[in-house]
């Protein structure tokens, strides 16, 4: 199990996915090794598997808030909002100061068209993670999506004060500025990204 996070953490994906299924092998009831497997086969774009790899987890170990959030992930990536929602509010329950949960529940919310539920859970990630700057880009913007354009602005720019590589807040923060009229601004930050 531990080599397949080092080999998955290297990019070498392919052989991550051969060393957890030996973990399995030797210990198949090991729920971590299934929620990294899980981790793994999403990172490759085989989301049906990665799901029925974090639903093994579950099986073996039910309050595991990490796979719970997981398989949200892979749900939502798959468009199964609804049941994202369904498994990051397990997570919640499970851990309610999880920041990731209520930021990964904020970005679904925000896809199913409930914007101010949305900020509410993004704004829960960062009561407990205020460095977290993915969570800064994704209320930036919902804010943006409500035409709150100000707000957006300055949560994009706590993103990238925190994560100044962050491609998608530069190319977010852009959009936000050409819809400002500031064209010159917009085509730096797209530069950027």
């Amino acid at each position: 199990n531990n080599l397949g996070v080092a080999l998955q953490e290297q990019g070498e994906m392919d052989e991550a996915v051969a060393s957890y299924h030996k973990a399995l092998a030797i210990k198949p009831d090991y729920a971590e090794a299934h929620s990294n497997l899980g981790l793994t086969l999403q990172d490759l774009g085989k989301l049906d598997e990665a799901v029925a790899s974090y639903n093994k987890a579950l099986t073996i170990k039910p309050d595991f808030a990490e796979a719970h959030s997981n398989l949200g992930n892979a749900l939502k990536d798959l468009g199964r909002l609804d049941e994202a929602v369904a498994s990051y509010h397990k997570a919640l329950a499970i851990k309610p100061d999880y920041a990731e949960a209520h930021s990964n529940l904020g970005n679904a919310l925000q896809d199913l068209g409930c914007p101010d539920e949305a900020v509410a859970n993004l704004h829960k990630a960062l009561a407990i993670n205020p460095e977290n700057a993915d969570a800064h880009s994704n209320i930036g913007s919902v804010f943006k999506e409500l035409g709150r354009l100000d707000e957006a602005l300055a949560s994009y720019h706590k993103a990238l004060a925190i994560k100044p590589d962050c491609a998608k807040a530069h190319n977010d923060l852009g959009n936000a500025l050409q819809e400002l009229g500031k064209p010159d601004e917009a085509v730096a930050s797209y530069h950027k990204a």
